[in-house]
């Protein structure tokens, strides 16, 4: 994105010749006769840099600077001066000024300090998320699983990461799409650049455009000051989209042209703003059947969907589960200042024929509460919920009429929340008439919308 700068100063000539030679050097350069002019102009478009002279009429230079600083504290100023004014910019400089040039100006001074200017905001965009994400390197190793769904999963990775295609990923929740995201985004060129994530369910339906594509000061009554949404915060980065599919259908329009035009207009601002952001969204939700049902819109639904990454349930990745175990334990082990060496065998077998409605979410939370709670050194089944207690061994009657009835039973309630819910698709899938499923579900007692 271009750097963007205000030259204010009252005289006309000094205006044209700097937003000439600017201009000519790539920047986005724009002009204001006075502070007030500039203050008033900075309302509606966000200044990388502003260039001032310090005396002016109405409002002079050093004024300037403490409102910018109070308004927008990301914007750099230099300051102009005479050689007879070098004390008042140095002293401007304590109250915030990056820099200051002396009259008359050196061109090539000065498209050199502007080129500093650009390098050090850069390094401190990467040092200040750097900082936030040197103690996880979002790698594979937070991702745990060895199994041939998850494995599968990390060959896909492998493929999209170079790209800047958008990815969808789908799974159940607790499943860890976010860290499927954070994967595809250490693995990508924008590695050292932001990552922002942002869950849709978790915002109020009336603040989704401010949170996304930022609001101006005085767009709505609450709004005392600029706010750079989610896409502008990822410049050059990766946005996470979590929960994409509670996005209302008003918001889901203009979140299409964002995606297509790659330019964003804050609320309030007549202004826009060109963005270079990768998108991957997420959903629990089967977002064709969404579309289906007219809640998500349709062109929307395939823009997000150039690749699709399926994130496989702990049901189908059962192997994977003592391995989720055993790093649970090592983390819970550090964070609790516990030394329990493992789980026993009728433990682990309980926790891995558990069904896991939860996920690995809910996997996490319970071999947290055993590795707090257990008097031993390894974790026994008198440290597990009620819950996962009867899980272990083949979980069937040894009477094998009931072990044949309980299998049956179980493995449709599993099909069935696979389908979620769609008996036709599971009646398929069974190899039984629609009719026969029906009749099954009312015998074995089975709550056939949502055991």
């Amino acid at each position: 994105m271009n750097t963007s700068i205000l030259i204010v100063d009252d005289e006309q000539e000094i205006r044209d010749s700097l937003s000439e030679v600017l201009t000519d050097e790539g920047f986005l350069t724009y002009t204001a006769e006075n502070g007030a002019v500039a203050l008033e102009m900075m309302k509606d478009i966000h200044y990388d840099i502003i260039i001032s002279d310090i005396k002016m009429p109405e409002l002079d230079g050093v004024t300037l600077l403490q409102k910018v600083k109070e308004q927008a504290p990301d914007t750099f100023v230099i300051l102009v001066t005479s050689y007879g004014s070098t004390e008042t910019a140095v002293n401007a400089m304590r109250l915030g000024a990056i820099d200051y040039i002396l009259k008359p100006i050196d061109f090539d001074e000065l498209i050199l300090r502007i080129k500093n200017i650009d390098l050090h905001k850069e390094l401190i965009r990467e040092v200040r998320f750097l900082r936030q994400e040197i103690s996880a390197k979002y790698n594979y190793e937070h991702i745990i699983g060895e199994s041939v769904a998850m494995k599968k999963m990390y060959r896909l990775i492998d493929k999209v990461a170079p790209s800047t295609s958008t990815v969808l990923v789908a799974g159940r929740s607790g499943t860890g799409k976010e860290l499927v995201a954070r994967a595809i985004h250490a693995r990508s060129e924008r590695a050292h650049r932001p990552f922002v994530a942002i869950n849709c369910g978790a915002i109020p339906e009336t603040l989704f455009e401010s949170e996304l594509f930022g609001y101006k000061k005085g767009a709505f009554t609450g709004a005392s000051k600029d706010k750079d949404g989610v896409f502008k915060a990822a410049a050059g980065g990766t946005l996470f989209l979590d929960e994409v599919g509670e996005i209302p259908l008003q918001v889901q329009v203009k979140l299409l042209r964002v995606i297509e035009m790659r330019e964003i207009k804050p609320l309030g601002s007549n202004t826009i703003i060109p963005v270079n952001v990768r998108l991957i969204a997420a959903t629990n939700r089967d977002l064709a059947k969404e579309v289906e049902r007219g809640t998500f819109r349709e062109d929307l639904y395939y823009r997000l969907n150039i690749i699709e990454i399926y994130l496989p349930a702990l049901s189908e990745r059962k192997d994977d589960i003592p391995l989720l175990v055993t790093h649970f334990v090592n983390k819970y082990n550090n964070e609790l200042k516990r030394r329990i060496i493992g789980v026993d065998n009728d433990a682990m077998k309980s926790l891995v024929n558990y069904n896991w409605k939860g996920e690995v979410r809910e996997l996490e939370n319970i071999v947290e509460r055993a590795v707090l709670l257990s008097d031993g050194d390894m974790i026994s089944m008198e440290d597990l919920p009620e819950r996962t207690v009867g899980s272990s061994g083949s979980g069937y009657p040894d009477n094998l009429k009931e072990a044949s009835r309980s299998f049956e039973r179980k493995h449709i309630v599993h099909t069935l929340e696979k389908c979620e819910n769609d008996k036709a698709k599971v009646a398929d899938i069974l190899g039984i008439g629609l009719s026969s499923l029906y009749r099954k579900i009312d015998d074995l007692g089975i709550d056939s919308e949502g055991e």
